[in-house]
């Protein structure tokens, strides 16, 4: 029963990556159809992006109301309706209106099923659940250009993600029974356990904020974000102007940025549950430090700052995975969905946030600093998380009633 679970929660990580590489992929095409300039697209995913952060803070609160198969199967549908509204967009402001239903449902999944799995399954799991989030994000590109090389056009590479998305939201509301079946089964193996999460509905996100080391738990989440979003964004930038790199091959070197994400997690799933996610964390830093340090280096071969991108992604590949899965060791289960929640909505605004703040350095000092803006965020990620680690290192006792929960 576990196990068909885990089957559907690995579908639902593909469905979150699916949608995620598709705006960018249509939207060269898209502008021109729709007569808008290319920057008009940054209001598209500022508006998906707060969505998301709205959710992400409420996710805590909606994950108790109606359970986790529940806002998972509505958050899945509501990306659904974002994505077939695209399709249908005939004007640029139908896309923006569109663009809430598809935020507010990826911010929701998100954080509920993070939550869930970290919880309920190990380590590889995590990690190999991130890495279907990787298919799914570098499957809809292909999507997408398949939707335009056949003449059908922008508008039917939504609707092809939109009969995925819903096919998935049909099955989830169909196995909403075994999400239940499965809940039964907790407790009566673990009744003590269960009893300490429904805790979880007297705790809220604020309340969470007083805990010891929430806040650098949520600095070194937002460092992370920022890196990962600054790194695959201005790659291109920075190798085509900065190392003189052609606008070709730099375009491909920034993709393999993410196929490094992708396949670093699916490895680390391998051997997480040995290192652990606080080793995993730091040696992933590490690794980030290796990355730009090549990407530094001012030397006229261009592969050791090509292969500087790579080394980067797969640095952050086992990052992000282990930072949320700790969530509920380092500040126990019944804490664990709020602070969750306030974490993937920390992490957003460092998505929204870092990468134009970058834009606007560039523009007044030069591109070339992007090794060093990086560099800045990754020793902020290493700083907050060692602290963070000092912080959890003694043992203490998260009190439920008659049941304790060993840190």
């Amino acid at each position: 029963m576990y196990s068909l679970l885990l089957a559907i929660i690995y579908l639902s990580f593909i469905s979150l990556g699916l949608p995620d590489s598709l705006i960018g992929s249509a939207w060269p095409i898209m502008h021109i159809d729709l007569g808008v300039g290319v920057s008009s697209m940054g209001i598209i995913t500022m508006t998906i992006s707060l969505g998301t952060i709205v959710s992400s803070f409420f996710s805590g609160v909606l994950s108790r109301k109606l359970g986790t198969g529940l806002l998972t199967a509505i958050s899945v549908l509501l990306t659904a309706i974002g994505l077939v509204g695209f399709s249908f967009s005939s004007q640029y402001w139908m896309l923006i209106v569109f663009a809430v239903p598809y935020g507010l449902g990826a911010g929701a999944v998100d954080a509920s099923l993070n939550n869930y799995t970290a919880v309920n399954y190990p380590a590889r799991h995590y990690n190999w659940l991130h890495c279907m989030w990787g298919v799914g994000a570098a499957v809809s590109p292909y999507i997408m250009s398949y939707a335009l090389t056949s003449g059908s056009g922008w508008s039917n590479g939504f609707r092809i993600v939109f009969y995925i998305q819903l096919a998935l939201a049909i099955l989830l509301f169909v196995t909403l029974p075994l999400w239940k079946k499965v809940q039964e089964q907790r407790e009566k193996i673990m009744p003590s356990a269960v009893k300490c999460e429904d805790k979880a509905e007297k705790i809220s996100i604020f309340s969470s904020l007083k805990i010891k080391g929430v806040l650098l738990a949520f600095v070194a989440f937002f460092a992370y974000c920022s890196l990962e979003q600054t790194t695959g964004l201005w790659a291109t930038s920075y190798l085509v102007q900065h190392k003189g790199i052609d606008a070709t091959i730099a375009a491909k070197f920034a993709s393999f940025f993410y196929i490094g994400i992708t396949v670093g997690r699916a490895l680390a799933g391998f051997f997480a549950d040995a290192i652990g996610d606080k080793r995993l964390i730091r040696y992933g830093i590490f690794v980030i430090l290796i990355g730009i340090i090549m990407l530094a280096i001012p030397a006229k071969i261009n592969w050791i700052a090509l292969c500087g991108l790579i080394v980067i992604g797969i640095g952050c590949a086992p990052i992000y995975p282990a930072i949320l899965h700790s969530m509920p060791f380092n500040f126990g289960v019944a804490t664990s969905q709020a602070i969750m929640g306030a974490q993937m909505a920390f992490g957003y605004i460092g998505i929204v946030a870092m990468p134009p703040l970058f834009g606007l350095l560039a523009d007044k000092i030069s591109v070339g600093i992007y090794w060093i803006y990086l560099l800045v965020l990754a020793v902020v990620m290493l700083l907050s998380s060692e602290a963070l680690n000092l912080v959890m290192k003694r043992k203490y006792f998260i009190k439920c009633d008659e049941y304790q929960i060993q840190k």
